[in-house]
């Protein structure tokens, strides 16, 4: 594993690299507040979208288990933005699940289950690779596809609101 490199050129770039992250991560959990603050005032989600934040929140957590000590070593930073990127994800949907119309927040809720569920499945699924370099292998490879869901999720509005002649 990289983790096992010690030279302190790599360590000052591997530092850099997880703070820059960091703020940029950040920067892109509290970006949807203006969005909240209108589904809050109007007291409506309109036709806003949950599904992001259901593919933010998985990313978040396979991420967050990705960084832990248990999956490979010497990541705290990725362990840190991604539990405040939980817990941002978790309260937009449980105010997302507030102010939907009925249909949506049962949608939502079956989607945040699933979502559980799925997170459960992948850390009781990854306890059980005794082998350190294949369970890190594998977690990260889960978190790879979990970021390319995640920042292709907002595809879906595009797909969804990008044809004029389409009905939404």
């Amino acid at each position: 594993m990289s983790d096992s490199v010690h030279n302190p050129v790599w360590t000052s770039c591997k530092d850099a690299a997880g703070i820059a992250g960091n703020i940029f991560a950040f920067g892109l959990f509290v970006s949807p507040i203006p969005t909240y603050r209108r589904i809050i005032r109007n007291r409506s989600t309109e036709q806003f979208s949950g599904l992001p934040y259901i593919y933010a929140l998985m990313n978040c957590l396979i991420c967050m288990w990705y960084g832990t000590p248990i999956i490979s070593a010497d990541n705290l930073l990725v362990v840190t933005v991604n539990s405040f990127g939980t817990v941002f994800q978790l309260a937009y949907i449980i105010l997302f699940i507030i102010y939907a119309e009925r249909t949506k927040k049962v949608s939502m809720l079956a989607s945040l289950l699933v979502v559980l569920g799925l997170f459960a499945i992948i850390v009781a699924g990854s306890l059980q690779i005794h082998d350190r370099m294949i369970r890190w292998i594998s977690v990260g490879s889960l978190t790879v596809v979990s970021l390319i869901s995640m920042f292709a999720s907002p595809l879906f509005i595009i797909v969804k609101f990008g044809d004029p002649n389409k009905e939404c």
